[in-house]
């Protein structure tokens, strides 16, 4: 996507790489904690139980010591904001991995052992501009990371909901998490008539019509960031988020809700 390309904003690789780690370490602690009976508890992700769930939440960190084990594909091809476009289309693939990933290591606390000493051992030397082989194309490390970042808050907030658990986030993968879904809205639907707030972490302006330039804009949505999170990962809809208050939007533009979920 040529939009996609010209609206990417910049991230701090440093701090997303640590942002990644300090969420993977959130999640390790939150999981060593669950008991049996959370464990077998329905994810509410089709049919996954709450273990499954967790172990699904290595394969994110996991695939980027393994793409770094492999030669560095030829040439860039995916853009960071093309990234959330194309993840549904591998849903039965990564359903199908994760309950095999789930079967084979019933010690869970080892598996994320495993995927943390790797992850950090691979991140120790690999620079930012690393190509990877992703389903969809390449791209850079760095770019890589802020989308791990998306899948561990993400399924963070998914393990909370569905274990009765409150596994911290790191404010850092937190904003990264909001920002690149809340600029996927703005190459979606690009325009500037409506401005989509999700303080404290982003402002962006999307849909065709007239452009707003000096006051209060016309057509303004503003949520909480897990609130945007879910709405944009189809875990919440548009309309139940009206009628429960967690959103607000103002104005005849202000209707996104057939512009989500922007990825599954």
């Amino acid at each position: 996507m040529t939009s996609a390309r010209k609206r990417a904003r910049t991230y701090d690789p440093s701090r997303i790489r640590a942002a990644v780690l300090a969420q993977f370490g959130n999640v390790r602690e939150g999981v060593r904690a669950l008991t049996e009976e959370q464990l077998a508890l329905p994810a509410g992700l089709g049919d996954w139980t709450v273990r499954e769930l967790a172990a699904h939440l290595t394969m994110g960190v996991q695939a980027v010591s393994r793409q770094l084990e492999l030669p560095a594909p030829p040439a860039k091809e995916l853009a960071l904001l093309d990234w959330p476009f194309g993840t549904a289309s591998r849903a039965g693939v990564i359903s199908d991995g994760t309950r095999a990933l789930a079967a084979a290591n019933p010690d869970l606390d080892a598996l994320y052992a495993t995927a943390e000493e790797r992850i950090t051992a691979s991140l120790a030397t690999a620079p930012d501009d690393r190509l990877l082989g992703v389903p969809a194309g390449a791209m850079t490390l760095a770019d890589f990371l802020v989308t791990r970042t998306v899948e561990l808050v993400v399924h963070t907030d998914d393990l909370n909901r569905a274990a009765g658990v409150a596994v911290p986030f790191d404010r850092q993968a937190l904003a990264a998490c909001t920002r690149l879904l809340a600029d996927a809205l703005a190459v979606k639907a690009p325009g500037a008539s409506t401005e989509v707030r999700i303080p404290p972490y982003a402002v962006v302006q999307c849909v065709e019509g007239p452009r707003h330039t000096r006051g209060t804009p016309p057509n303004v949505v503003e949520t909480d960031p897990l609130t945007w999170i879910r709405l944009a990962t189809g875990r919440l809809e548009w309309k139940t988020a009206l009628d429960e208050a967690k959103v607000s939007a103002s104005g005849e533009r202000a209707d996104i809700g057939a512009l989500l979920p922007l990825m599954g």
